[in-house]
């Protein structure tokens, strides 16, 4: 059966392709939701960016057909841009809920046969609209449940002599398992001994390969865990160019990456240098406006990479005579910005960090993704438990949707970490509070 999907402002910025996820339904937007769209098209902003590509992308169907008759879309729907006349031309109430709740009562009178849904990612509207008998739902053709989220690692029982022959051969061939490329894998003996070894599966998915290791450290940064081994050994491997590491607080995602960055672009040479992003995202009520230039603005955001790659410095040695963050960015090794002004570069030859992850869109993430040119490897770490981002949650963030999106791929690989190494008040912490 057919249905009628009236989306949301807040759906058409998260996504501006969004109307072509719903099949062959019909997808209507009240006009009341273009007025809060042009709010944002000027903002310097994703946002911003965002906005202005649903105004092009619809201004490219009008030419179609007309948008208030329905423009049949490539999946088999229809777009409708629905407008009452008698309502453009009052004042109204000036909100586009209040409209949106209108136009699902009005369709669901016209055509009561045909479902009609509501489309949001505010949590509010939702709740108004069962008040008012409406259906409502999020958004949810990019949702991944942490719950169903794949992890990148399993644990396989195989006999005793399967073990031994993994580390003669450097390979075995696992058939009854079903891997993604780059899976790592604890081979544990079966019969209850000690036994076991830690390794990664091949492109094929059908068999193991041993982990690449650091010399024994990355940077002065040993591994604690079977966890932070793979995710070495993902870091240091050039075949794979897409790297995720997710974990909560403490369990060493920034810390590994920026040392990785370091061993990679230093003392291996294999990149020119180290760029490292973040979203800009405030804990708790923002400071408003800082004074002094970009650099200057940027200083509070950026201070805990500069605080772990001053770690870094203590562990595993000064960086060309760089005694602290700034001067090695004075040197042109590193390079630390907000992910505002990734937009439209190409980075070739740099290692390339996105801390803090959980808190960018899908679209988002595809737009950094995009940035990367040969002979770049880019690492995004994020923990989906601690967003701030008020448009995204745990299951809808670009992190997790890209960790679910490339699992099948041979050049990506993913590992969640999930014992905290900080401390153990850090640990206790992430996991009592």
């Amino acid at each position: 059966m057919r249905k009628n999907y009236i989306l949301d402002a807040n759906i058409l910025i998260h996504d501006p392709h969004s109307i072509f996820q719903f099949a062959d339904n019909t997808v209507i937007i009240p006009v009341g939701v273009i007025g809060e769209i042009d709010r944002f098209k000027k903002e310097r902003t994703d946002r911003g960016f965002n906005a202005r590509q649903v105004v092009r992308l619809l201004d490219s169907l009008r030419g179609k057909t007309s948008l208030a008759q329905g423009v049949v879309l490539d999946t088999g729907g229809r777009l409708t841009v629905y407008c009452e006349p008698d309502r453009l031309l009052q004042a109204g109430d000036g909100h586009a809920d209040v409209e949106i709740l209108r136009v699902a009562r009005r369709i669901q009178a016209n055509d009561p046969d045909t479902p009609v849904i509501i489309v949001t990612k505010d949590i509010n509207l939702r709740i108004r609209a069962d008040a008012a008998g409406l259906r409502a739902e999020d958004y949810t053709s990019d949702r991944t449940q942490l719950s169903e989220l794949y992890a990148g690692q399993i644990e396989c029982a195989v006999a005793p002599e399967r073990v031994a022959e993994f580390r003669k051969s450097g390979r075995l061939a696992l058939p009854e398992q079903h891997l993604a490329p780059n899976e790592y894998v604890l081979l544990r003996s079966d019969n209850g001994t000690p036994a076991s070894v830690l390794a990664r599966a091949d492109a094929d998915g059908q068999s193991v390969v041993p982990l690449q290791q650091a010399h024994g450290s990355l940077w002065g940064i040993k591994p604690r865990n079977k966890e932070q081994y793979f995710a070495i050994d993902a870091l240091i491997d050039d075949r794979i160019k897409l790297v995720t590491l997710m974990g909560k607080a403490g369990t060493g995602k920034t810390l590994l990456a920026l040392a990785a960055a370091l061993e990679q672009t230093v003392r291996r040479k294999r990149y020119r240098g180290v760029l490292v992003a973040r979203p800009i995202f405030p804990l708790g009520r923002d400071l408003g406006y800082l004074p002094g230039d970009v650099g200057q603005k940027l200083e509070p955001w950026m201070k805990p990479i500069a605080d772990t790659i001053e770690f870094l410095m203590d562990a595993g040695g000064l960086v060309k005579g760089c005694r602290d963050c700034e001067a090695l960015i004075r040197s042109g090794l590193m390079e630390i910005q907000p992910l505002t002004y990734i937009r439209g570069r190409s980075i070739s030859n740099r290692m390339v960090v996105i801390d803090e992850a959980q808190n960018l869109t899908p679209l988002e993430v595809k737009t950094v993704i995009t940035r990367m040119g040969r002979a770049a490897k880019v690492v995004l770490t994020g923990d989906p438990y601690q967003i701030d981002n008020p448009y995204v949650d745990s299951s809808s963030n670009g992190f997790t949707y890209l960790v679910n999106r490339f699992r099948s791929q041979t050049v990506a690989a993913h590992i969640e970490l999930r014992k905290g190494e900080r401390s153990p008040l850090a640990e206790l912490a992430a996991n009592l509070l």
